[in-house]
């Protein structure tokens, strides 16, 4: 049997349409500084920002397979909000704090080629200028 797709989106989009069905407002919370996150980070605490996604708040609600995307309004200016499905930290209902919640692992750091022995003992020759 083959690996399966991540069920992480599926339960994103279950978990806020079952708040949805209870005339409930739902949150997400993204990890503000996981890569590929665009969030005003004015309103990021503790590395995280909580969002309201109801459909009052947002425009073009996109809880895609791969990343999640809308539009917000933040201090009156519309504003582009997008991340990786991978960022988010959980979605839950104001009123009572109903949802889930899902563990976040920071993608490795990319490695950084270390100079090579000959590059990072030359310098380059100083020229005299006269």
């Amino acid at each position: 049997m083959s690996d399966m797709t991540s069920n992480k989106p599926y339960m994103i989009r279950a978990i806020h349409e079952w708040i949805l069905d209870n005339e409930c407002t739902p949150y997400l919370v993204l990890l503000a500084d996981f890569p590929g996150v665009e969030v005003p980070q004015d309103f990021v605490r503790d590395g995280q920002i909580t969002l309201n996604i109801s459909p009052t708040a947002v425009k073009e609600l996109d809880l895609g397979d791969s990343a999640i995307s809308f539009t917000a309004r933040f201090g009156g200016v519309p504003t582009e909000i997008s991340g990786p499905v991978d960022a988010v930290v959980a979605v839950f209902a104001k009123e009572n704090g109903q949802g889930m919640g899902f563990e976040v692992e920071l993608p490795p750091e990319p490695e950084t080629p270390e100079p090579s022995p000959d590059q990072s003992s030359k310098r380059p020759a100083l020229k005299v200028v006269k």
